[in-house]
């Protein structure tokens, strides 16, 4: 899985801004600096909101007098850039060394559904030869 150096490039406080507007959709930065676990200061959001558009991570828009903003990419292929850096960066590419860190975390308190579901995963990657 080729990781996209776009998502490498976030600071811990650049990821919750993301997370929070993944969560919310279109926010002001005040809106955002509100949903922000111990915020930082509005001037600084607004910097890391600055800062994040540089990146290519989010864009805005002028209603009135506010500024909106909204992520540029869309959060399932947010997901799967991020997978594919944990993949590489802790697994060394390998999806079974990551799959088996999982269900150890687990500690073996999977359900009947969830390991259906697994299942039906396996089964349909086999067929579609991935």
């Amino acid at each position: 899985m080729k990781v996209s150096p776009l998502f490498q490039q976030l600071s811990r406080r650049e990821r919750q801004i993301m997370d929070v507007l993944y969560r919310g959709g279109e926010l002001t930065a005040a809106e955002i600096q509100k949903a922000l676990p111990d915020p930082p200061g509005y001037s600084a959001v607004r910097a890391m909101l600055r800062t994040l558009e540089e990146k290519g991570h989010i864009r805005h828009e002028e209603r009135g007098p506010r500024y909106i903003y909204c992520p540029v990419v869309a959060r399932t292929k947010a997901t799967q850039s991020a997978i594919g850096h944990l993949l590489q960066t802790f697994f060394q590419g390998s999806v079974s060394d990551a799959v088996e860190a999982l269900l150890g975390a687990a500690g073996g308190r999977l359900s009947d559904e969830e390991l259906l579901r697994m299942e039906k995963m396996i089964a349909r990657a086999r067929k579609e030869g991935r």
